[in-house]
C-alpha cells in the first residue's frame, strides 16, 4: 500500500456519496507497500479502505482478484470483499484511476512474528489453497519465473548502483535457479505476496488477509516458499529463529498437504522467490519518485535472503 495520486476532501466525500456509507469524518494515506494508492477512511457509518490502482495492477485483471476473494469469503476465509456501491458497481473510478471501496478489517501485522503466529499465517495461507481447490478463473503469474529474465534486463545497468557486484550475483543465480525451475507440479490460486503486512493479527489469530493484487495461476508450493521467505527473516532479510519457519510448515500442512515432489522443490522455489522479490525491489528502488509518500523496500534483504537458502537447502525438510 502507498499513496501515489492525492485525492482531495470534497473529491473524497463526492465519491462516497455513490455507497451507503454515509458521510465522510477524515482520510489518512497509507504509506505501506509499493503498489497503489490506499487511505484508511473514517465516515459517520464506520471504517473503510479506499484503493486507486496504479503502476502494475492492470484493470482488466480486477475481476480475477474480486473473484478469488469473493469465494474465500464465502467459504469463511478472513478476506475483505470489495463494496459495490448503490448501483451493484465494484470497480469505480477517482482521479483518473480505477478505484474501490473496500471492508475494513481489523487487526496488526506483526514485524517480529511468535512460532505462534507463524503457525496461524501457516494455516491461514494452507486453508487458502483448500478454499480454491478447484477454482476456475486463470490469471498468469506477471511476476512469474517468465518474466524475470526481463526485469533483470531492466534493471542490470543499475544493480550495481545498489551493490557492487549485485548484477554478477544476481545474474548467475537467476541462469541457475531458471534451469532448475519445476514446471510438472499442482498450480492453482496462489496469494503470491503474503508477507506479514498482508496478515492482520489479533495476538495469535489470524483476522485479515489482505492486499490480493498479485493473486494469479501458478505453483501451489511456490506460495509456500514466498511466503517462507517473508516469515522467516527480519527486515534486514537476517534469518530469525529457526523454529519460526518450521511452525509455518507445520501450520500449512495441519490444512492443506504437499506432494514429496513439491516439499523437494521448495528450495529452489524459495531461491526464485528471492530473486523475484529483489528484482521488484530494486526496480522499484531505482525508479520510485523522490515525492511519492511511500516507503522503499531495500533489495539486498533479498540477496541475504537468497544467499540464505542456497547455502541452507534442508530449510524444509
Amino acid at each position: 500500500m502507498a499513496v501515489y495520486t492525492q485525492v482531495s476532501a470534497e473529491a473524497l466525500a463526492r465519491f462516497l456519496q455513490r455507497y451507503d456509507v454515509g458521510e465522510l469524518v477524515s482520510a489518512k494515506g497509507i504509506a505501506e507497500g509499493v503498489e497503489n494508492s490506499n487511505y484508511l477512511v473514517d465516515t459517520t457509518r464506520g471504517r473503510f479502505i479506499l484503493t486507486l490502482y496504479e503502476k502494475r495492477v492492470e484493470l482488466a485483471d480486477l475481476p480475477f482478484f474480486f473473484a478469488m476473494i469473493d469465494a474465500l469469503a464465502d467459504a469463511g476465509n478472513p478476506v475483505p470483499r470489495a463494496l459495490p456501491d448503490a448501483q451493484g458497481t465494484v470497480i469505480q473510478t477517482l482521479e483518473g484511476r480505477p478505484a474501490c471501496l473496500i471492508e475494513f478489517l481489523s487487526g496488526v501485522s506483526v514485524s517480529h512474528p511468535t512460532p505462534a503466529q507463524a503457525r496461524a499465517a501457516g494455516q491461514a495461507l494452507g486453508a487458502m489453497h483448500a478454499t480454491l481447490t478447484g477454482f476456475a478463473p486463470v490469471r498468469d503469474n506477471s511476476m512469474g519465473v517468465a518474466a524475470w529474465p526481463r526485469l533483470f534486463a531492466d534493471c542490470a545497468p543499475e544493480l550495481d548502483t545498489i551493490q557492487p557486484g549485485l548484477r554478477q550475483q544476481v545474474d548467475d543465480a537467476l541462469t541457475d535457479v531458471v534451469a532448475r525451475w519445476p514446471h510438472d507440479l499442482r498450480r492453482g490460486a496462489i496469494h503470491a505476496d503474503l508477507f506479514p503486512d498482508n496478515v492482520l493479527m489479533l495476538g495469535d489469530r489470524v483476522t485479515g488477509l489482505i492486499d490480493f493484487y498479485f493473486a494469479c495461476t501458478d505453483l501451489i508450493a511456490y506460495d509456500v516458499a514466498i511466503t517462507h521467505s517473508a516469515w522467516s527473516f527480519d527486515a534486514a532479510g537476517m534469518p530469525l529463529d529457526p523454529a519460526i519457519g518450521r511452525a509455518l510448515l507445520a501450520g500449512y500442512r495441519d490444512r492443506f498437504v504437499l506432494s514429496e515432489a513439491e516439499v523437494a522443490a521448495l528450495p529452489v522455489l524459495a531461491q526464485g522467490a528471492c530473486i523475484r522479490f529483489l528484482l521488484t525491489r530494486a526496480w522499484d528502488w531505482i525508479n520510485t519518485p523522490a515525492d511519492a509518500l511511500v516507503t522503499r523496500k531495500d533489495p539486498l534483504a533479498y540477496c541475504r535472503r537468497l544467499e540464505w537458502y542456497a547455502a541452507n537447502p534442508q530449510a524444509f525438510t
